[in-house]
């Protein structure tokens, strides 16, 4: 008979989630996003007490660094960069467990170093042989280092240890060769070992889209195609593409965040409610959106690709995308990316969910609207109500992070008027803490073993599938159409709404 105390077991599950011994080997440890990201988000975490006393962190990079100028390289990139206080005993207790491997990727020596720094930290440290491999490398590094992991037995797990892989994005420029990275992958790792990083899924914002849906019965019953128009969900960037061209050029805007991030927030959105919140429950109602997702039938018609040229940004003139230093003149690349896309199963059937992203628009913003029909009968004159536009939820997932709840109200006064009004929630007016970074969510998740977050294969591969004939279409039909920086994209975008009586929002 159990002895489960209800109460005892509400109350624990309140307690912060603890990471058991373990360590975190970054390969790529001098780049922008170990040094601006994933160094400050350990160190938030210890500072939060959520890592073990004797958690490890060990670089791997090409630089002739001793330990010591590791740890000195964390500790001016925590101080720039950390989102709590800098706490000297939380440094001090962190700083032990610090090493450095100084090494190229196909180095055998340099991977014959990491194992036996590991098995030190095994013994100085206990970390019991718990190990994530965080690969901050550009994509081509890959195959190298996770053959070498291979090579030097650093993947293999025993009964009473783990080994984990954490895979940045891009995963492959397109199914081939997402198909051909999991296969490799996968011959090293077994599937729960394996934790596909796209950082949007551990904002908080995106996380409370399952918390509004499925938390609260006034949303989920009108959440369906009895009531909703069409959904609207955008990532705008108001900055260009800085010293990035040799990454960004070739890639473009749909592959960078359409084929991850958006199709993410899609299947968050459009996912009916699953069983439970493990990761296989998630992955199952997520992956039956994506295999679900249709695409139009003239791609010409409800697909736009656009770059940015000169503008106005921020009161400071700026140059074109065919402009900046590195960018080939004959460049086709995507820098603005729009879709129309359906889902044909019974809750979305013929409501458009439209897909939008660009560099260079109006404000920085990412945000998902699902706008409701208008109301069948109105007993309002039509002077009463010629301002007021459609019922919306708006989940803002950054920067002003948050809800907004917009609807018809009548104007003080005599005369019936109705204008529209917002109901707004914010998570730093309704919360004293302030949110954790994503990677924090993410990192302590993988050493947890929790996969809920983190992108399936099956989710990777239908997104190519979606994407692929799009990139296609958009190859074979010449230049992508052009928009002045600092407004919110091409006319052939509003155009693309227009022919549907819609309009973009402007956020």
């Amino acid at each position: 008979m159990s002895s489960s105390n209800p109460l005892r077991d509400a109350a624990d599950r309140r307690l912060p989630r603890i990471a058991g011994p373990s360590g975190l080997v970054i390969f790529g440890v001098t780049g922008d996003l170990s040094r601006k990201k994933l160094m400050p988000a350990v160190y938030d975490l210890a500072n939060r007490g959520l890592l073990p006393p004797g958690f490890s962190l060990v670089g791997f990079a090409r630089r002739e660094w001793e330990d010591e100028d590791f740890a000195q390289e964390v500790h001016d990139a925590v101080k720039e960069h950390a989102r709590t206080p800098f706490r000297e005993e939380v440094w001090q207790q962190l700083v032990q467990g610090m090493r450095f491997v100084q090494g190229t990727f196909d180095d055998d020596d340099a991977f014959v170093r990491l194992r036996d720094t590991i098995q030190d930290l095994d013994e100085k440290q206990g970390t019991g042989g718990n190990f994530a491999f965080y690969l901050s490398v550009p994509p081509s590094a890959f195959p190298v280092v996770i053959q070498q992991l291979k090579k030097h037995g650093l993947a293999d797990q025993t009964p009473e240890s783990w080994r984990r892989a954490v895979i940045e994005k891009p995963f492959g420029h397109d199914l081939r060769s997402a198909e051909e990275l999991n296969g490799l992958v996968h011959e090293v790792f077994a599937p729960d070992q394996v934790f596909r990083i796209d950082h949007y899924l551990g904002k908080e914002t995106v996380q409370n889209i399952l918390a509004l849906r499925f938390a609260n019965q006034m949303f989920e019953p009108i959440w369906n195609r009895s009531y909703v128009d069409h959904v609207q969900i955008t990532m705008a960037e108001d900055i260009g593409i800085g010293g990035r061209a040799g990454y960004y050029d070739g890639i473009g805007a749909a592959r960078d965040v359409i084929q991850n991030h958006l199709l993410q927030l899609l299947a968050l959105t459009a996912m009916e409610e699953p069983s439970s919140f493990d990761a296989d429950a998630l992955a199952a109602e997520k992956t039956k959106v994506l295999e679900a997702v249709r695409l139009p039938k003239d791609l010409g018609r409800d697909t736009v690709a656009a770059q940015y040229a000169a503008g106005w940004q921020g009161g400071a003139k700026v140059i074109g995308y065919l402009e900046e230093e590195g960018i080939d003149q004959a460049s086709k690349t995507d820098t603005y990316a729009a879709i129309k896309v359906e889902i044909d199963n019974r809750r979305w059937a013929g409501v458009p969910f439209y897909l939008r992203t660009g560099k260079r628009l109006g404000r920085r913003v990412t945000e998902i609207a699902v706008v409701f029909q208008r109301a069948p009968h109105s007993p309002f004159d039509t002077t009463a109500t010629e301002e007021l536009g459609s019922n919306a939820i708006v989940i803002r997932v950054q920067p002003d992070e948050g809800v907004t709840v917009r609807f018809g109200s009548k104007v003080p006064g005599t005369s019936m008027e109705i204008r529209d009004v917002s109901m707004d929630f914010a998570y730093g007016e309704s919360f004293t803490e302030s949110s954790p970074e994503a990677y924090e969510r993410l990192i302590l998740d993988v050493l947890l073993g929790d996969s809920n977050l983190f992108p399936r294969t099956e989710e990777v591969e239908l997104s190519w599938k979606i994407l692929d004939p799009i990139e296609e279409y958009w190859d074979k039909h010449g230049r992508p159409a052009q928009y002045p920086a600092g407004t919110w994209g091409p006319a052939e975008a509003d155009e693309m709404l227009e022919r549907d009586g819609r309009s973009w929002r402007r956020p």
